[in-house]
């Protein structure tokens, strides 16, 4: 049986794994592979606090203290979805995720030495914890699925192309109509 605040701390360990693995990383090969494990990682998480797990907390945890909370989430969903799009060769990938990683910690850090603490004697941990286990599972199955489609589609284009897309030219002819 699954319980909800240990499922938290395990994805929390997992992902603070993540982030030093990043730090050792000697290339950026190896880097950005660690990095999206991290971020597909945070997106799931991310989802069952904000789906399952604040509501619950919600009701017995002051109102500016889970909103601070979800604006944290928010933060890390702005610089997730800035190195999703960033290119291989994004100069500034590292240093967006190592802040991205320090929000990450602190956050952690917060839930774990406040918000947990006032909640964990009043939640059903356990009942909570199977709904949250079978949305991981689902959530797992979704984005199984959505990468497999994505790596497909960049496998075809290499096949046909020779090459990776990289959409630079749409963006420069876009800098450059906006220059115009």
């Amino acid at each position: 049986m699954a319980d909800a605040i240990e499922m938290l701390r395990e994805d929390h360990r997992k992902v603070q794994e993540l982030f030093e693995q990043f730090e050792n990383a000697q290339d950026n090969k190896e880097k950005r592979q660690i990095a999206e494990t991290a971020l597909h990682e945070i997106e799931i998480h991310t989802t069952l606090e904000e789906e399952i797990f604040y509501p619950a907390a919600r009701e017995e945890i002051a109102e500016e203290e889970m909103d601070k909370a979800e604006e944290e989430h928010h933060l890390v969903e702005l610089l997730a979805s800035e190195l999703e799009k960033a290119g291989p060769q994004d100069k500034r990938f590292s240093a967006k995720f190592k802040v991205l990683a320090e929000s990450v910690k602190h956050h952690i850090e917060e839930e774990e030495s406040t918000l947990i603490p006032q909640i964990e004697d009043s939640l059903d941990a356990a009942k909570l914890g199977e709904r949250m286990a079978e949305r991981k599972e689902e959530l797992l199955r979704q984005t199984g699925d959505r990468s497999s489609r994505n790596k497909r589609k960049r496998s075809t284009a290499i096949r046909v192309t020779g090459k990776r897309s990289t959409g630079r030219k749409k963006t420069q002819r876009r800098s450059r109509a906006a220059h115009r």
